[in-house]
């Protein structure tokens, strides 16, 4: 039977002071918002932290706001109550019905959106959207702020590029317009996604052309990956689109680094990709799946 080692939670007044709880700390010191990924890795002796800093308790990282054509999302969010935002819902819906596929209602009322991405599990849903949506990060630090594009957060598997004391404190994503098109879609035998796929598209006609087009697959290598070179191939007319598919799919699949692992062999990966670029492309236009 595995057991947690023995730690000791802070709870920090302010950012501020969470990130000179790290300095202190260093290494035996670890962030903790939902704790669904965190506590799991440290029973079972994956990650080893003798102090957790509890960002919970800080006041306003939870907010869910529009600022600046933005929503802006606390870092303490959880998936479940983005899922069911009205903000969300309305400015940004393909983020709102993308949450509501994280895990269960379990792991969406307790894990949060920047634990999410910090912990930057593979197997993982939010990153893969964001990077198709535009979203970046604010972090914070006694040094001051900077803001991180989603694409350049994360650094690998189970590893982001945050810089010692830096704490992830709020999630940017554009709102949507009237001609964005959005979706999101998975597939999932065992407890975690074997493949995630985002698509975000622009179209002044409603559905006939697409000016520009960003694609991005995870779940199926180390990190989410956007396929620029399919991004080319999914722009212009929907007919001509339509007959790229195969073409842009190997180009996604080409992309990411596809991995053979207990979820399914590289090429079976690729099969997966070719088969929901055309599902998540009817998704993200509006029509109804068969």
């Amino acid at each position: 039977m595995t057991t947690l080692s023995r730690f000791e939670i802070h709870q920090p007044a302010s950012v501020l002071e969470a990130s000179q709880m790290l300095a202190h700390y260093g290494e035996e010191a670890g962030i903790y918002a939902g704790g669904t990924e965190l506590l799991l890795a440290m029973k079972h002796s994956a990650l080893n932290y003798r102090h957790l800093i509890d960002l919970k308790v800080i006041p306003g990282l939870s907010s869910i706001e529009v600022r600046n054509g933005s929503l802006e999302i606390g870092a303490t969010s959880t998936h479940r109550g983005i899922e069911r935002s009205a903000i969300v819902q309305q400015h940004q819906p393909a983020l709102a019905e993308m949450e509501s596929q994280v895990a269960n209602v379990r792991v969406r009322s307790t894990g949060t959106l920047g634990g999410n991405l910090c912990f930057a599990e593979p197997h993982s849903d939010p990153a893969t959207l964001l990077l198709v949506l535009g979203g970046a990060v604010k972090v914070e630090s006694a040094a001051g702020g900077r803001e991180i594009p989603v694409r350049e957060l994360i650094g690998g598997a189970y590893a982001s590029n945050l810089q010692a004391g830096e704490i992830l404190t709020k999630i940017s994503v554009p709102c949507a317009k009237p001609t964005h098109r959005a979706g999101y879609m998975k597939f999932q035998v065992h407890e975690r996604p074997t493949l995630g796929l985002a698509l975000w598209l622009e179209t002044p006609d409603d559905g006939r052309t697409f000016t520009s087009a960003r694609v991005a697959v995870g779940c199926v290598c180390p990190f989410p990956t956007r396929g620029l070179d399919a991004e080319k191939l999914l722009t212009g007319s929907r007919a001509d689109v339509e007959k790229r598919f195969p073409e842009a799919a190997d180009a996604i699949a080409d992309a990411a680094d596809l991995l053979d692992d207990h979820e399914g062999s590289a090429e079976y990966k690729r099969h997966l990709i070719h088969v929901f670029l055309r599902r998540v492309f009817r998704k993200a236009i509006g029509e109804a799946l068969d």
